[in-house]
């Protein structure tokens, strides 16, 4: 069964650049950095970054959600978007979110909110449905 993440690893083609950006940007710590990776800490998350020749993201939904309080999302979306940060979806669910790519185009966002308040929303659509799939 599993348990929670236990980490996350991104294949990046500049690993400087990559590190400027999650802790300079995102706010994420790092916790140890090598010639061809780096540990980081994104808010209790184990984030690794991987020197890779061959890194690029991906084209569809799948990206990585970092969460964030409602406070302080304004000052990281105005960061990112100060950054560069492509865009790559608009939010159309419940709670605030960004979607945006690092530098290496992994597809992230910044989301506010959690699992209860997402079933919340969609119970609030559904009108109780249990067991639908969204």
């Amino acid at each position: 069964m599993i348990t929670g993440i236990n980490h996350v690893t991104f294949a990046v083609s500049n690993l400087e650049r990559s590190i400027a950006f999650y802790r300079d940007v995102l706010g994420a710590r790092v916790v140890y950095a090598w010639e061809s990776g780096a540990y980081l800490d994104a808010g209790g998350l184990w984030l690794c970054l991987s020197l890779d020749a061959n890194a690029q993201g991906g084209s569809d939904y799948t990206h990585l959600a970092f969460s964030v309080d409602a406070s302080s999302f304004p000052i990281l979306r105005d960061r990112v978007l100060a950054s560069g940060a492509e865009c790559w979806k608009e939010n159309q669910s419940e709670g605030d979110s960004l979607y945006f790519c690092c530098p290496d185009d992994h597809r992230l966002e910044l989301h506010v909110g959690d699992l209860n308040s997402r079933l919340g929303a969609i119970g609030e659509r559904r009108q109780g449905r249990c067991g639908e799939i969204p």
